[in-house]
């Protein structure tokens, strides 16, 4: 081989490799997803004298970033109005919105954010994060589980689910009625779900299909 061809050789054999390292970089960064309002849910119960009723908020949304490679450098935003509260009876929700509960008039919006995550083994993630209700903000961890990150025409979409169990008067939750021989009619437990299935933005820097570069 002349010295021309081996120059030529050595420097696509450098090429290469920057290639496929500039490859590795791009697949291992975070990737930012949006909440599939509609293939997820925020979901709750709390204890009415011996059995837990379900609620539902039906506005909301949630902004995920998820480190594949390294997941604590994952985050999430979830963002609740609170007048979106459901709970399938019209005067309760009506209750629900005013100031013995969630005074939605003064405190719109119910806030997560998270400020650590720790993954604990491939599927399951420990969230730590503020959340707040009625301007109250309180640290929590979530146990959250992955399941499962897949293509579809749409784009890549991944799913969560997190069960955690908060005290609610600790948020300055406390209306409450005590009925003789029958106790309290509200638990101060409060059982929320949320499941989210949720859709990766689409990069900046990649053009759209047939869209100029």
């Amino acid at each position: 081989m002349t010295p021309s061809r081996l120059a030529r050789a050595i420097a696509g054999t450098f090429a290469a490799g920057a290639l496929a390292l500039v490859a590795a970089g791009a697949a291992a960064a975070p990737a930012t997803y949006k909440a599939d309002v509609d293939h997820s849910a925020v979901a709750f119960s709390v204890r009415h004298f011996v059995t837990p009723v379900p609620g539902r908020f039906r506005d909301w949304s949630a902004k995920i970033v998820y480190d594949r490679e390294q997941p604590a450098g994952s985050s999430v935003e979830l963002r609740v109005r609170a007048d979106s509260i459901e709970t399938d009876n019209d005067d309760r929700d009506a209750h629900l919105r005013s100031a013995d509960f969630f005074d939605a008039a003064r405190f719109p919006e119910l806030t997560f954010a998270s400020t650590s995550v720790r993954a604990l083994d491939a599927r399951h993630l420990e969230v730590a994060g503020d959340l707040t209700i009625r301007g109250v903000a309180r640290r929590i961890v979530l146990p959250v589980e992955l399941l499962g990150i897949v293509p579809t025409p749409q784009g890549e979409r991944i799913g969560f689910t997190a069960a955690f169990s908060i005290d609610r008067k600790d948020y300055g939750v406390t209306w409450n009625r005590v009925i003789e021989g029958a106790g309290a009619i509200l638990g101060d437990e409060v059982r929320i779900t949320i499941s989210i299935e949720a859709l990766r933005a689409a990069d900046p820097k990649k053009p759209s299909p047939g869209g100029s570069p």
